[in-house]
């Protein structure tokens, strides 16, 4: 399968199993410091009918050599002008991607971790008619960024929450103010907390590629 020109530098895993129709797409966001890469190591675990995506962030990252999606004033609070460049690519990417590969576009999911999270949520709460789920691994809602979130429009997305209790980098505490957010707006939900730090671990890892399963059998 061939790249696309688009917005974001980006890397493509056929779905391992097809039906001959269009497959469902899995779009893969990293957190801060790391690239297109590191997600891809979860590829075996995950359903072989997905497409996977995986892009990288638009902003070097001087502290390590990877990407970053934006800088941090603070916890919770994102510099406004490189998460606005972020999210505007980050939406024309999945315009492309819709409009560019063999891929069912009613069956586009997105799996973040970190501030790949922080993205994902911005695309589902932006655009939920358009995103039919996403994982978010180990982040939280933004909510000052000045994006029109549609809270009473997410019937259509479902939204699967792994937070690790130990996590240093972003307390358990916004995982769980994504968890109330979401029932607050009757959004299709599965949260769960691990015994972990700032990661994915063999048991989240488990239960959200049956997720994610679960989702493509009902479609």
């Amino acid at each position: 399968m061939n790249l696309i020109q688009s917005t974001l530098v980006h890397k493509i895993l056929p779905a391992r199993q097809t039906s001959g129709e269009r497959s469902p797409a899995l779009i893969l966001l990293h957190g801060r410091g790391a690239n297109e890469d590191d997600l891809l190591g979860l590829a075996e675990h995950l359903d072989a009918r997905y497409v996977l995506l995986a892009a990288r962030a638009p902003f070097d990252f001087q502290w390590s050599g990877g990407f970053t999606w934006y800088d941090i004033l603070e916890v919770g609070r994102p510099e406004p002008a490189m998460f606005a460049e972020s999210y505007r690519r980050l939406s024309q990417f999945f315009e492309d991607v819709k409009k560019g590969y063999p891929i069912d576009p009613s069956r586009v999911f997105f799996l973040g971790f970190s501030m790949g999270t922080m993205m994902l949520y911005c695309m589902a709460l932006t655009k939920p008619g358009e995103v039919a789920g996403v994982v978010a691994n180990s982040g939280y809602i933004p909510e000052d960024t000045g994006l029109n979130f549609l809270w009473d429009r997410l019937g259509g997305t479902s939204f699967f929450i792994a937070h690790g209790v130990h996590d240093p980098v972003i307390p358990v505490q916004m995982g769980r103010r994504a968890k109330h957010l979401l029932e607050e707006a009757k959004a299709d939900l599965v949260y769960r907390e691990y015994p972990m730090a700032h990661e994915i671990s063999e048991d989240s890892l488990n239960d959200l590629a049956e997720w994610l399963t679960r989702k493509l059998d009902k479609a």
